[in-house]
Order: C-alpha cells, then sequence, then structure tokens
C-alpha cells in the first residue's frame, strides 16, 4: 500500500527504528559492488543524520555513488528499508545543530560525539544527510506500507 504522505507513516517508523537503533547501510564500492556496514543514525522526519569520518570507506563510495540504502531489523517480521541519496553536510551552522541535537535525544537513539570528534571542525568529523526517495514498512504476512518522495 502506497501512501503519499511521510507524516501518515512517520510514527510507525519511528517506533520501529527507536527500537532498533542500530541499522545496515549498503553502499557501492568502486567497482560497483555493494557493501554493507552497521551505523547509528538520528532522524528527523523523514531526513536522516549520520556522523561519520570523512576519510572512510563509505566516503570513497559515496564519491563516486550517492545512493544508500538502509536495513533496520529489530524484528525479523516488522523491517523498515529505506532508499536515500547521502551527501556530506559542511554548513557549519547546521553541523553544530546536528552536534547538539545528538546530545539532546534520549539514549540510546541520541549521543554525545565529543568522545569521538573534538567537535565540528574535527578533520575526522563528517555528518551524512540522508534524503530518502523511498521507505518501506514491511510486516510478514500483510501489505508492505510504501512511502516514495513525489517526483
Amino acid at each position: 500500500m502506497e501512501v503519499p504522505d511521510f507524516a501518515e507513516i512517520q510514527a510507525e517508523f519511528m517506533r520501529r527504528l527507536s527500537q532498533a537503533v542500530y541499522c545496515a547501510m549498503a553502499t557501492v564500492d568502486r567497482k560497483g559492488r555493494p557493501r554493507s556496514r552497521i551505523v547509528h543514525a538520528v532522524w528527523e522526519g523523514s531526513t536522516g543524520w549520520i556522523v561519520s569520518r570523512r576519510l572512510s570507506p563509505k566516503a570513497k563510495h559515496l564519491q563516486n555513488n550517492p545512493h544508500v540504502s538502509l536495513a533496520y531489523i529489530q524484528d525479523k517480521d516488522k523491517p523498515i528499508y529505506i532508499d536515500c541519496m547521502a551527501g556530506w553536510e559542511d554548513d557549519p551552522a547546521e553541523k553544530q545543530r546536528i552536534w547538539e541535537l545528538l546530545k539532546t535525544i534520549p539514549a540510546p537513539l541520541g549521543f554525545d560525539p565529543a568522545p569521538f570528534y573534538s567537535g565540528i571542525d574535527d578533520p575526522n568529523f563528517g555528518l551524512l544527510k540522508l534524503l530518502p526517495w523511498r521507505v518501506e514498512l514491511y510486516t510478514l504476512g500483510s501489505e508492505s506500507i510504501i512511502w516514495r518522495l513525489p517526483a
């Protein structure tokens, strides 16, 4: 079943991902092969944020192909699949806003990035912005609920 507005699935989306916290993220490497890893994304509505090193393998993959796919599978009968465009957020004000946001969200969804980075100017600190074009709330034995970014 397709829904036209993300707001129609937002409550269930947040309920499911708050139980999972971590998700698998697939990128495409420089040879066109998929590569998966576990990441911790924080969501503001339909926009996701991932703190990551700017020189990580995923950074190299995103240089060539910004498409990523996420899978939250805490409950094997009710996973979430999210297909996104990912890009580095370089605006200092936005980086600082998300840095502070991460600290205000209760654990385990939120966290303090300070133990890992000295601040938003740390050369290793990177902030990935995820812009989904498709979100699927799958339920075993039932029809999936799918939201797509309007064309």
